[in-house]
């Protein structure tokens, strides 16, 4: 048996390829929407992939199931749980409880773990040519390693009211009923690492164990308590902020993405298309360059989605390709370049990219205006906007700040003043820098706080030392 784990650092998402060696087919867990590594993997290791399936409705990417059912003529499964309201509107084969996939010697057993989502599937998997007992869990967005899976995301982004009690109970009882009754050696395989938005507190390692979980996790001592109601308290308390964004990821995967089949490559633009297209707002140019190179000039009107960061989620901070209907061009140093953008673009469902250039001369071309921490209370600004997660606002911030994050900020437009200066900032800047060029774009008048919370919080210190003799 194969098992392969394709990660995604910039959306901290994992997929899986689990494949038979002994007859050479393959099924993809997970999977997402550029799909050629899935293909090459497959291709490597002299595989077919015969199945595509997924945990649950997400809400952080776009699924790619259905792009590699198209592209290699797998068998779709899908979760058939969930309940009427939960149910996927694209075709393929319904998973319930206890039911299986088989690939060669592999069998792969659907268990339903609400909590996180009420359709949520995890996946028990045992390797026939070895055992007739599961030794591995892919558990989706139900247990991570030193985490589960938030239940209040329905709540936040896909327009739920108070689901975050069942749904907190329910991972309670999927916990009890259906983790904690399998053997301790099973090897736990899940969705996301940290970094993702999809629980609080995620850990770096790639995968655990049940026995582990059961004697090291934060729930663990609920659990062997009985103590649901201490469980939910602690499991709701401190999520971070959702991003806007989810919403439409959850509607999109549940509707079934739209297929794009092979892409052409992205051709180099010529400037003055460019110019012509930012002048005529036809275009919309992506500046890929880092907070600090943006800050000495970058293209009028641009957005900063910064290459170097999490692409595919700036990016969805920004672009919504539901109302955004210009082509995007890409600031790239070539096009292998300008490709791996598109990449990740496409997984969260930005797909009208119209090519690249490598340079921003000749194009029009501003300045952000920022101000320095020491010049802030000068500023009469009509709003301070901290665009920081309620987690880090609360911990400490500018007197007086508007917390409204980055990932929310284009979709709450409604909470900023119309009129006057907005100044905003993040921790260290490159959050803001994406933020504030929406805004920009969107036509507020943004001013940016050099160096964000942690260079005004840096200076009120020397401030404060200087003031006391220190």
């Amino acid at each position: 048996m194969l098992i392969e784990r394709i990660y995604d650092e910039d959306l901290a998402q994992a997929s899986y390829l689990i494949g038979c060696q002994a007859n050479g087919t393959a099924v993809v867990v997970d999977g997402r929407r550029d799909i050629a590594v899935y293909q090459d993997l497959a291709a490597k290791n002299n595989m077919k992939i015969v199945a595509v399936t997924e945990t649950h409705i997400h809400a952080d990417y776009l699924s790619g199931t259905r792009e590699l059912a198209a592209a290699t003529g797998a068998e779709i499964y899908v979760s058939g749980e969930g309940g009427e309201d939960w149910q996927y509107e694209f075709e393929g084969k319904r998973l319930f409880d206890g039911d299986k996939i088989t690939v060669g010697n592999i069998s792969i057993q659907a268990v339903h773990t609400p909590g996180h989502t009420p359709e949520h599937l995890s996946f028990l998997v045992t390797d026939g040519a070895f055992s007739d007992q599961p030794g591995y869990l892919l558990s989706g967005d139900f247990v991570f390693s030193g985490d589960l899976g938030r239940p209040d995301l329905l709540d936040e982004a896909a327009g739920g009211v108070d689901t975050r009690f069942e749904g907190a109970k329910q991972l309670f009882k999927s916990l009890q009923e259906k983790f904690l009754t399998l053997p301790d050696h099973v090897q736990v395989h899940p969705a996301h690492g940290a970094g993702s938005a999809c629980g609080k507190a995620l850990g770096a390692i790639p995968s655990t164990t049940v026995g582990y979980e059961r004697l090291y996790s934060w729930w663990g001592p609920y659990l062997a308590a009985n103590d649901e109601q201490g469980f939910i308290d602690e499991l709701l308390d401190g999520q971070p902020d959702a991003h806007a964004y989810f919403g439409r990821m959850k509607r999109e995967n549940r509707q079934g993405p739209a297929v794009i089949g092979e892409r052409a490559p992205l051709t180099e633009l010529d400037k003055d298309q460019v110019a012509a297209g930012i002048a005529a707002d036809t275009m919309t140019f992506i500046d890929t360059r880092s907070a600090n190179e943006v800050h000495t000039g970058t293209v009028t009107r641009s957005l900063n989605i910064p290459a170097s960061a999490a692409i595919a989620t700036y990016g969805a901070w920004v672009v919504n390709p539901e109302t955004d209907k210009n082509p995007l061009v890409l600031l790239a140093a070539s096009q292998d370049h300008a490709q791996e953008i598109w990449d990740h673009l496409v997984r969260v469902g930005i797909d009208k990219v119209a090519g690249y250039v490598t340079s921003i001369d000749g194009l029009p071309t501003t300045t952000p205006a920022l101000v320095q921490p020491e010049d802030l209370a000068e500023v009469d600004a009509a709003m301070i906007l901290d665009v920081r997660n309620r987690t880090e606002h609360s911990a400490g911030h500018v007197p007086g700040a508007h917390q409204l994050n980055g990932g929310r900020v284009m979709w709450h437009l409604d909470e900023l003043p119309t009129d006057g200066t907005i100044v905003t900032y993040c921790q260290s800047g490159l959050r803001n820098s994406v933020a504030a060029s929406a805004l920009r774009r969107a036509g507020y008048d943004i001013v940016e706080l050099d160096g964000s919370y942690s260079a005004w919080n840096a200076y009120q210190q020397s401030y404060q030392d200087a003031s006391s003799g220190k």
